[in-house]
């Protein structure tokens, strides 16, 4: 019989929602019951293999992780962006780091064209204004309430969020630009149309930012970009934080050159409680969930469980990032 793996799977999928994943795998589960840095440690320095831990607020593995982790062969990302990993020190190693490609791609497009709506027609403030025994049916009007069909959109970003927004924002009679670092041929365009960044951003009526966060794209809708969006425009952002300024688009927000935001995402997470986003009525919040949906979820169990499959029994693993040899092989 084989030596069971064994796999490290740290917080938040942990407990209960750990014990679907491994199955009849040869495959020894363990689970901290802590997520502090000791109790971290000692899981990885017994691990060949690790579901990381996917919030924000993770650091990441870094050489010093690895030096201390002698069995670390297989790390799986259980989200789409890996911010945080060295990917080179875990590349030299020889350990693949996958991420979850594509998983909540569906979840977060909904989102954005929900926030879209919402921010375009007032919808959180109307409602405040209902639960606090207001009728603010005349009132609305002076908000600048707008349709988002006949709009001109621009995308930052051309992955499979955005493929999954093109199509319907297409289908409300909107015209459609993106800007990626990479031009996609036209039969991969869905009916957009590329733009230089700065072309896209003085010609969008919405902005949406889903573009993944890295050295290039950090600070990248800095205050300038901000400033030069067409007057009432709505700045929808998706992705990661770091790459829109957020203090910049409530400045402009508050001075009327932008009619609204919404944001998932933020540069620090959890939101800090003194934030002045908070205070703006015209701009939408919530706490990086765009792509949790319980389908997302089990498209992401679903690719983890493929993948630990794949790691044990010798067949590459899929969607590795750091270009290493996407076999995993026991150390």
């Amino acid at each position: 019989m084989p030596t069971p793996w064994t796999l490290a799977s740290l917080a938040p999928l942990a407990g209960p929602m750990a014990d679907g994943l491994v199955g009849d795998l040869p495959i020894r589960l363990i689970v901290p019951d802590r997520d502090d840095p000791a109790a971290v440690a000692d899981a990885l320095g017994q691990a060949d293999l690790v579901i990381y831990d996917w919030r924000p607020s993770a650091s990441g593995l870094q050489a010093a992780d690895l030096a201390a982790a002698p069995h670390l062969a297989f790390v799986q990302q259980p989200s789409a962006g890996v911010p945080g990993h060295d990917l080179a020190a875990l590349a030299a190693a020889g350990i693949p780091l996958a991420n979850a490609a594509g998983f909540n791609a569906q979840a977060v497009g909904e989102w954005v064209l929900g926030a879209l709506f919402g921010t375009a027609r007032h919808l959180r403030w109307a409602e405040d204004e209902m639960r606090a025994g207001r009728w603010p049916q005349v009132d609305i009007v002076a908000r600048q309430p707008f349709e988002i069909g006949g709009r001109r959109i621009g995308i930052i970003g051309f992955g499979p969020i955005a493929h999954a927004i093109v199509g319907p924002l297409l289908a409300l009679g909107c015209t459609v630009s993106y800007w990626s670092r990479r031009r996609r041929p036209v039969e991969e365009e869905r009916g957009a149309t590329y733009a230089e960044l700065d072309e896209l951003i003085s010609t969008s009526d919405v902005l949406v930012n889903v573009i993944a966060l890295g050295e290039e794209t950090r600070g990248l809708i800095d205050a300038e970009r901000i400033a030069a969006l067409p007057a009432g425009a709505l700045v929808v952002s998706a992705s990661r934080g770091g790459i829109v300024d957020e203090l910049a688009v409530l400045d402009a927000v508050e001075r009327g050159h932008l009619i609204g935001a919404a944001f998932d995402v933020y540069g620090t997470e959890p939101l800090p409680l003194d934030s002045p986003l908070r205070g703006s009525d015209r701009i939408m919040l919530t706490p990086h969930t765009a792509g949790s949906t319980r389908e997302s979820f089990t498209r992401m169990t679903d690719l983890l469980v493929d993948n630990l499959r794949r790691a044990v029994t010798g067949e590459p693993v899929l969607h590795v990032v750091n270009g290493a040899d996407a076999v995993v092989r026991r150390r």
